[in-house]
């Protein structure tokens, strides 16, 4: 299993409380950690709390410790999510997505880009538990250096079958 990334992005360490990173950033804000465009102020900076890499996408230059702000945000009484908990999340879903609709515009392969890695051979595990063929890509990680960051590669996706396995909605696991 890979050992969990010191620095983070807004969107990952939400992730790991099960907030958006709007939610997970508001709770930093609170906290007195960001500036009134979102960014880690001073405080944050000194505190070890946050690191600007000087880059020019903001959204992807501002990283969280995973530790010190999870200690802030359990202050605050929330806890982190068990990976087994977010393995059957992310495996249901990913099911759904599989069988599709006409409704639904997103496809497996576009949301596993938000999974974290360290989840992808589990979540393939109870894809294959609940009869589903669809199977997560290989991931790599980005090549901008996010720390939690993922980005499928296209040309190890797999082709899904049209027809899901009835099997798909059990609840076994």
């Amino acid at each position: 299993m890979q050992a969990p990334q010191p620095w983070v992005t807004l969107t990952d360490l939400g992730r790991r409380y099960g907030l958006s990173a709007v939610g997970c950033g508001r709770l930093l804000s609170e906290a007195g950690l960001r500036d009134a465009d979102g960014l880690p102020n001073e405080r944050a900076i000194a505190e070890g709390v946050a690191f600007r890499r000087p880059e020019a996408n903001a959204n992807r230059s501002s990283l969280w410790h995973a530790e010190r702000c999870g200690r802030l945000i359990e202050d605050r009484g929330l806890k982190p999510l068990d990976d087994s908990r977010l393995v059957q999340q992310w495996a249901e879903l990913l099911a759904a997505l599989a069988e599709g609709s006409e409704a639904i515009s997103t496809t497996p392969d576009q949301m596993a880009e938000d999974l974290p890695g360290h989840l992808v051979p589990a979540v393939n595990d109870r894809l294959q538990l609940l009869g589903v063929d669809y199977r997560l890509p290989a991931l790599r990680t980005a090549e901008s250096g996010s720390c939690d960051s993922r980005i499928a590669s296209s040309r190890t996706s797999h082709t899904r079958e049209k027809t899901p396995s009835p099997r798909h909605r059990g609840s076994a696991g």
